[in-house]
């Protein structure tokens, strides 16, 4: 399909209601009723040994996400869907994998340091941020998802890995008693091509499975002009019932890449990307140690196209037992293993014009000379490769009298990085999507002046080079206890952990020559939580909680802060949160509001590429609202995020936390009506986003922004067709300026206009 996004709207649309006045029968589908409306949420995320627990008796904020509120979601990535959550900051601009996600308040702006994602109770990865990899790339949304639960501050940094941000976990779905499936073919205005089936029934006496999946290949939203975007998932979730608990096993092998979008001129369309066919291919300068303490380096062409994903596999196994007399077993364990790499053109400075560099006539690598006017810019050949492993476990016992719960549990966890990169490698290129690189004058000459830097292999970058080779090991063990009391309406509750990191990391940077600077550290942290819940109605109640919680340094601190921390200094964030929420829940509506205030102490602060780096000193004042009120048929969500995220140490004491909104509001409504014995649906949504800073200097302004997005879905029997427009209005809402020169005119755009159909088969 051509990108005509109004045209094949129209379409798409026409082939919809085609379908549906097709249908000879279709068997009605009530309405959802206020009682069917009112059954009880139960969350497992934040409890202790993840107990279940009614969401209205929640002492914390979280947020959960069924399956057909994913669906109708249509995320573009797994960070897009995090959206749906209040509380966060979620930057989805770089494509399916390597998000920008900020937790309310807390201090950030690349990758995601405050931020697990979990499968079935477990981190994915226990470190929530390595540079160019963030715990959302490690997941792909499918139909094997039954719901996601998103949990900020509260009881988070005593359990699990401790993070005081934001846990999401992900919830596989189960076997049923009767076999059942899904299978559903998605096409879009950009040549999505992908295909979903999921298959659920009973093995045996008590053995059930769940088995599923995806295929799909694109050229991307922004269109490379090939097959960018590819990848394929499956997926297996085994479960064993018993007498006395429950038993399950899963494993999950995805490969899924896709093109790395960057900040570009801000000129240019929102659809633009630089890569393409005809320059995919590059060579990059790799430096390595010549055995002799000095440097060597070689010449290597990697594919550009790659982009970054996710090469890699997840398994894990839990136990759930009832031991009687008020005693209660948990027991999870995870495998991750696989290669998270990045790879794509980098701007560096401002696009120019031909004739400021140079009189000379020079042509491309295929031949094309340019005219003095053609606009070019220097883009740099970023390679990372980074293999991950970890391991982890979790352990914990609870016994249950009539009015009391403890509850104490053990957590490890160890994981490791083998990396290499090769950064900088500027060269230029004229300017625009799949631009080539200039090679030579047009006389058959070298290139001079400002252009002499593209003579390969004469000079190894026109601009900086940063080349790594990293190992890197570290262990984590930690003790929780947790204890509930019950009196009347009340509910209080005490958390503790202590915890013990060990860290090895061997780092070889810079231009690479062979020599290793090695870090170790062995450190501990204590945190807490504690909190009362009083529900004063049956529908109604309010929770005060306090938590005080930490984060350990991950193994590129050690390689940012080098001398600082081997001369002593120490890398440790702490985090102290305060929490005020009231809960409502009734048949036709629903409200939670939590008031938080949180502070932040030694959160690096990093200009990337500069190797400046300063710790900071933040708090924030906030509100998050998460409520839904239904009338009939007609349902609206509001989803809200009002906060005051302040700088409150250094040169920048008094200035806003970079890249985060004093606002952001999102709507969402849902009419389910019927035409003609055909249930239907119309769903969307409206955001809006305040001003943000691109740096903690508050110098640039990214200004705010409003995103429409709408979709419909028709039930014909056993099939549903459904159509999802993103980004209606084609909105240039930028998301971040140039993360290395705050100055820089380079901005990125979150992504432009694109609609999806899927037509889904249920048996």
């Amino acid at each position: 399909m051509k990108k005509r996004p109004l045209a094949l709207a129209v379409t798409l649309t026409t082939v919809s209601i085609g379908l549906c006045g097709a249908a000879i029968s279709q068997e009605t589908v009530s309405p959802v009723s206020g009682e069917e409306r009112m059954i009880e949420e139960v969350i497992t995320t934040g409890t202790p040994g993840g107990t279940g627990v009614r969401k209205l008796e929640a002492s914390f904020s979280v947020t959960t996400l069924g399956d057909d509120e994913i669906g109708k979601a249509s995320p573009s990535s797994t960070a897009d869907l995090l959206k749906s959550i209040p509380g966060l900051w979620v930057e989805s601009s770089g494509g399916v994998s390597g998000a920008n996600i900020d937790v309310r308040g807390f201090p950030g702006g690349s990758d995601a340091p405050f931020v697990t994602v979990s499968m079935n109770g477990l981190p994915l990865y226990p470190a929530p941020t390595l540079s160019f990899l963030e715990n959302s790339s490690l997941f792909r949304v499918d139909d094997t998802i039954q719901r996601v639960e998103g949990l900020r501050g509260g009881p988070n940094p005593v359990y699990s890995n401790g993070q005081p941000g934001l846990t999401t976990n992900f919830i596989l779905k189960e076997g049923t008693e009767e076999t059942e499936g899904r299978f559903k073919y998605t096409t879009s205005d950009y040549d999505l091509q992908r295909t979903d089936a999921v298959l659920t029934g009973k093995l045996s006496d008590d053995v059930y499975y769940m088995l599923g999946g995806y295929l799909s290949t694109s050229p991307g939203i922004r269109d490379a002009g090939f097959n960018a975007e590819e990848g394929h998932q499956f997926t297996l979730h085994l479960t064993k019932e018993m007498d006395s608990g429950k038993a399950g096993f899963y494993v999950r092998d995805t490969k899924d890449t896709g093109t790395w979008y960057l900040p570009n001129a801000a000129f240019l369309p929102t659809d633009y990307t630089q890569v393409g066919q005809s320059n995919r291919k590059v060579s990059v300068p790799v430096t390595q140690g010549d055995g002799s303490g000095g440097t060597t380096v070689r010449w290597q062409t990697f594919d550009l196209g790659e982009g970054r994903g996710w090469d890699g596999s997840v398994a894990g196994a839990y136990l759930e037992l009832d031991l009687g007399d008020g005693w209660s077993l948990t027991e999870r364990f995870a495998l991750t293993s696989g290669s998270a790499d990045t790879l794509g053109f980098v701007p560096d400075g401002a696009p120019l014009a031909l004739n400021t560099l140079t009189d000379q006539a020079v042509i491309t690598a295929s031949g094309a000379e340019l005219s003095g006017e053609t606009l070019v810019q220097q883009f740099g050949a970023w390679v990372v490769r980074k293999d991950i492993e970890a391991a982890t476990n979790d352990f914990s016992l609870a016994k249950e009298w009539d009015n009391v719960k403890f509850t104490g549990g053990f957590y490890t966890s160890s994981w490791e990085v083998d990396e290499w990169w090769s950064i900088g490698n500027q060269r230029y290129y004229v300017l625009g999507q799949d631009g080539e690189l200039i090679t030579g004058a047009a006389d058959g000459g070298a290139l001079t002046g400002e252009l002499a830097c593209n003579n390969v292999p004469d000079v190894l970058t026109c601009g900086w080079k940063y080349d790594v080779e990293a190992v890197g090991d570290a262990r984590e063990s930690a003790v929780y206890l947790a204890g509930e009391y019950y009196l009347g309406d009340f509910t209080f509750d005490l958390g503790l952990r202590s915890a013990n990191r060990e860290t090895n990391y061997s780092v070889d940077k810079g231009i690479r020559d062979g020599v290793f600077t090695t870090y170790k550290a062995d450190e501990e942290g204590f945190a807490y939580t504690a909190a009362v819940d009083w529900a004063f109605a049956e529908s109604m109640g309010a929770f005060f909680r306090i938590n005080s919680g930490f984060k350990f340094a991950d193994f590129d601190n050690y390689r940012e802060f080098d001398d600082r921390y081997l001369a002593g200094s120490d890398l440790i964030i702490d985090i102290d949160q305060y929490e005020l929420g009231y809960k409502l829940q009734d048949q036709d509506y629903s409200l939670f509001a939590t008031f938080f205030y949180n502070e932040t102490q030694g959160m690096p602060d990093c200009i990337i590429g500069s190797g400046t780096c300063t710790r900071l000193e933040t708090k924030a004042l906030g509100l998050e609202l998460d409520s839904k009120v239904h009338w009939g048929d007609f349902t609206l969500g509001l989803n809200a995020t009002l906060q005051k995220p302040e700088i409150t140490s250094g040169q920048f004491e008094g200035n806003q936390v970079m890249r985060q909104p004093k606002y952001q509001v999102r709507l969402s409504q849902n009419y389910d009506f019927t035409v003609n014995n055909i249930d239907m649906a119309i769903f969307g949504g409206i955001s809006r986003v305040g001003d943000r800073f691109n740096d903690s200097e508050n110098l640039v302004t990214l200004p705010g922004y409003t995103k429409v997005d709408l979709g419909a879905i028709a039930y014909l029997n056993d099939i549903s067709v459904q159509l999802s427009v993103d980004n209606l209005t084609d909105e240039d809402g930028i998301t971040e300026g140039d993360p290395r020169n705050p100055l820089a005119s380079n901005v990125r755009y979150i992504l432009p206009r694109n609609i999806k159909l899927s037509i889904a088969y249920d048996f």
